[in-house]
């Protein structure tokens, strides 16, 4: 059955010689809008003609990069902002002419309004907007040989400080004994006319601190153990530390002038974590010395310089610099004052710089002697002075072109921080840790494992490895005996690592750190407990925590009878208050009797909400009358806690 031209020019709503002109075009014999065409003929040329329309409309697309506020939003879709909060009103959503918008919601809007959305990727200084903005590939025949940057690490009684003393007082150059005149966390030795920077830094804090930015500050690592005592928890700490920064480590045995040393148990001790010497088979250097009697310093310094040449540590002192902050200050009379160890390049005096936040130029430099100095080459420790604010400590400084270009650089990150701290919490926890492996963001569950016997640890951490799916892999990336300390706060904040504790706390200080660097702790008094969540946040089944308030104390002081209700308690609000919707705990000679509803609450006559500390009522319990005047009804709810670990 055909259809006529006429009807078919109506539907597609064009004129009845425009369609007719269409047809003769593709070869048909039609005269009149009274001829009839075949179906199969009526589908194509409907085609052809909508097809020509489409085509003809054109899209506005409105392209996206990260995400818009609302003011933003309004402006690309050329309406009132006022007219855009009342759609999101609408959509459910109550926002402010500044709050930004998800890809989503911004989709669903333009839509709206007849707009599509493309997102486009935002730059590469964005993705990584506190790395190194103007980093070049060096030419290998510009690269140069530089000196070694260490960092001595060990427990707090072995001897690191008296080592780096030594170590300072005995390879001062010609000219220079006595003439230190301050300290600013970094130094230069020469041996054997080679220098070697040594980051004189304040634990293993820093160390973790610039690691957990992106700064490799530190080439070679000391570990320094007291032959006296062996391997100590700060000293696993710091092996942990060193692998996890993959550095060369040298062991130096220090004390054994003392008579209980005892250098071979402290080699047998350091092949339990995975550190055995050279002369047992190993690839790990190992040299017995005395600080304090200044026994083997130039062997050890002899292996530092041994280990650098293998590393083959080079620079290319012929570009503009970039380094690493060691340390910053606000000095009273001098302003902003960062220690920089240069990592490439040569920094001179002038130049604009960037680090972190804060941007300006170098107004001075004075190197580790107290001199002032014009340039400062690569693995020069310096401190600097001309910042426009204190940047942290890990923060990479930058050369750029210009004052404004640092100072854009430095607005961005601010702006960036802000963002950062308005939007939702990124750190590993178990609430969302199922949604970050489903999206492939996690692909290591990296955790600290502290407890308070060596065997709750080992049956903890095999526990825990055993868990590991083939979406993600459960590392421990650092296990020890005793309370949780800012140190493994700092350490689980450089690998994004949750921490578990078994029968141990975090102390006031560690508590601290972790609130600032948002690391998630949790502590267990069982063990399957801990097994059990973490397999449920992998499943992402963990249910939220309730926590019991007590919210106030009541003494029985009379009862009554009443007839079709039971017992009813004349009380006294002795601390707190009692509140009709909570649960009540019937306490008699210390003992729990009953815990349950209340069922009534009553001043005088009247049935009320809420009784508060110091006033008489009268209190009914669901389904109990054995009530008794002296008993005490505890008065408590239960507050739900989002689960993060």
């Amino acid at each position: 059955m055909g259809i006529r031209i006429y009807e078919l020019a109506n539907e597609l709503e064009i004129e009845n010689k425009e369609l007719i002109e269409i047809l003769q075009d593709l070869g048909l014999d039609v005269s009149s809008h009274m001829s009839t065409v075949e179906k199969d003929t009526a589908e194509m040329v409907t085609g052809m003609v909508l097809g020509t329309d489409e085509d003809d409309k054109e899209v506005d697309i409105i392209e996206v990069e990260g995400r818009l506020t609302v003011k933003e939003l309004a402006e690309e879709l050329e309406i009132e902002p006022n007219s855009l909060m009342a759609e999101l009103i609408n959509l459910g959503v109550m926002a402010t002419i500044n709050q930004e918008l998800d890809f989503e919601t911004i989709e669903t809007l333009a839509q709206e309004y007849g707009y599509q959305v493309e997102e486009v990727e935002e730059d590469d200084i964005e993705d990584d907007i506190y790395g190194l903005v103007a980093d070049v590939e060096d030419d290998p025949a510009d690269l140069k040989t530089r000196p070694p940057v260490i960092t001595v690490m060990g427990h707090v009684d072995h001897g690191k400080t008296t080592l780096l003393d030594s170590i300072r007082k005995t390879n001062v150059t010609v000219g220079e004994a006595g003439g230190i005149t301050q300290h600013i966390g970094a130094y230069q030795v020469e041996v054997n006319d080679q220098l070697i920077t040594f980051l004189d830094t304040p634990g293993h804090e820093a160390f973790t601190s610039m690691r957990a930015r992106g700064a490799q500050a530190t080439d070679i690592a000391i570990l320094v153990v007291g032959a006296d005592d062996g391997i100590m928890p700060q000293t696993v700490e710091a092996i942990n530390h060193a692998k996890a920064a993959e550095v060369p480590i040298i062991v130096a045995i220090n004390k054994i002038d003392k008579p209980n040393a005892q250098p071979e148990r402290v080699k047998q001790e350091l092949t339990e974590h995975g550190l055995v010497v050279e002369e047992w088979g190993g690839d790990t250097i190992c040299v017995p010395v005395s600080a304090l009697k200044q026994q083997n310093l130039d062997e050890l310094l002899e292996m530092i310089i041994l280990t650098a040449e293998m590393e083959e540590l080079k620079a290319n002192p012929a570009r503009p610099a970039h380094g690493v902050i060691i340390e910053a200050e606000l000095d009273r009379g001098r302003g902003p004052v960062a220690t920089v160890l240069i990592k490439n390049g040569t920094l001179k005096v002038g130049e604009p710089i960037v680090a972190g936040m804060a941007s300006g130029r170098v107004r001075a430099m004075i190197n580790d002697r107290g001199e002032r100095v014009e340039e400062a080459g690569p693995s020069t420790p310096v401190e600097v002075l001309g910042l426009s604010e204190v940047p942290n400590a890990g923060d990479l400084l930058e050369v750029l072109e210009d004052d404004q270009a640092t100072r854009d650089i430095a607005n961005r990150r601010e702006d960036k921080r802000r963002a950062d701290e308005l939007s939702q919490n990124t750190t590993v926890n178990l609430d969302d840790l199922f949604a970050q492996i489903q999206e492939g963001e996690i692909k290591n569950l990296n955790i600290v494992v502290k407890a308070d016997v060596q065997g709750s640890v080992e049956a903890l951490k095999e526990s825990l490895l055993n868990l590991s799916t083939e979406e993600v892999q459960v590392k421990v990336v650092h296990d020890g005996v005793g309370g949780i300390t800012e140190t493994d706060v700092m350490l689980a904040s450089a690998s994004n690592a949750i921490i578990i504790g078994f029968n141990v706390r975090p102390g006031t200080n560690a508590r601290k750190v972790a609130e600032k660097e948002t690391v998630e702790i949790r502590t267990y008094r069982i063990i399957y407990r801990a097994i059990e969540e973490i397999k449920q946040a992998m499943e992402g089944l963990l249910d939220p925590d309730y926590k019991e308030i007590v919210l106030g104390r009541v003494e029985v002081r009379d009862t009554f009878k009443v007839p079709k209700v039971g017992t009813i308690a004349g009380s006294y609000v002795k601390s707190g208050k009692i509140n009709r919707n909570a649960k009540i705990r019937l306490i008699r000679d210390g003992k729990i009797i009953k815990e349950g509803e209340i069922s009534s609450l009553k001043r005088f006559k009247d049935d009320v909400r809420e009784v508060a500390e110091g006033y008489e009522c009268g209190v009914g319990i669901e389904d109990y009358n054995d009530i008794k005047v002296g008993d005490i009804m505890e008065v408590y709810d239960y507050e739900e806690v989002k689960r993060t670990l």
